[in-house]
């Protein structure tokens, strides 16, 4: 009976506490009017949201999140990886421009089924593993929306991504980083981390073609990510700015900014 009603009582909860976290982020992309797809990669699966916005000026936004719970207080190997804030994808939403969110390979579930292993979201969260999955799946996607040009939008983890992806990608016009993870090697020595020895560092990688606009964006209160981890790689870039925000940290407060970041990006052209 105690059984019973302490599951009874968590029904209501099932947003909130007792969901898997990738069920809270479905449960917040339907509140988000977000739809949901599952798109293959190279060997795995990708879970996709999606707005309702067209294809405007030929463009498409793909949102790339952070590198979610890999660690448990960091010294256990998460069984689930996937993200539990849904900044990344309330961004995605309120961005009036054809927009996706695409899911890192053995995130949103599907972390236990094979070839998944944790190393995909620990050591070799950017490895090329994972690079060569994510672009295969972003050109399944493109390949059904058909757009001219893709600007990549990366949060924390996402941006380390967004630059490593956009080495491997023709059609990339921009790249919007968000508390980006732009030198790995850097931030794992900042934090005293176990190394990312499965993993591509962006930092240690020629700079990308002049041509892609980049804005970068830093919060001044961020203590994980701080502005100066990522002013020395987004100098090394040709077309980079970087814009330090007075008031926001590693989470708060980029929705509150997202319309005048947006602007900015659409401003470029």
């Amino acid at each position: 009976m105690i059984r019973r009603l302490a599951w009874l009582c968590c029904l209501p909860l099932l947003a909130a506490g007792c969901a898997a976290p990738e069920i809270r982020l479905d449960l917040e992309a339907e509140r988000l009017s977000l739809g949901r797809t599952v798109v293959k990669g190279m060997d795995f699966k990708h879970v996709v949201y999606r707005n309702r916005a067209p294809i405007q000026n030929g463009e498409l936004h793909v949102y790339l999140d952070g590198d979610g719970s890999p660690w448990i207080h960091h010294r256990q190997i998460a069984a689930n990886p996937t993200p539990r804030n849904p900044l990344v994808l309330r961004l995605t939403a309120e961005d009036p421009s054809a927009s996706v969110y695409l899911g890192r390979p053995c995130y949103h579930g599907f972390g236990a089924k094979p070839p998944c292993t944790a190393e995909l979201w620990t050591s070799g969260r950017y490895s090329k593993t994972v690079i060569e999955t994510m672009s295969a799946a972003l050109g399944e996607i493109r390949k059904a929306l058909h757009p001219q040009r893709t600007v990549l939008i990366g949060f924390s983890g996402g941006g380390a991504l967004a630059m490593l992806l956009a080495e491997r990608l023709e059609g990339i016009s921009a790249i919007v980083t968000v508390a980006g993870n732009l030198d790995p090697d850097a931030w794992t020595a900042r934090h005293r981390y176990s190394p990312l020895t499965g993993s591509e560092n962006p930092a240690k990688h020629p700079p990308l073609s002049g041509q892609i606009f980049q804005l970068h964006l830093a919060g001044a209160k961020d203590t994980n990510i701080p502005p100066d981890l990522i002013l020395p790689a987004v100098r090394r870039q040709p077309s980079a700015r970087l814009i330090v925000m007075p008031d926001a940290d590693h989470d708060c407060c980029w929705e509150r900014h997202w319309p005048s970041i947006l602007e900015m990006l659409k401003d470029r052209r």
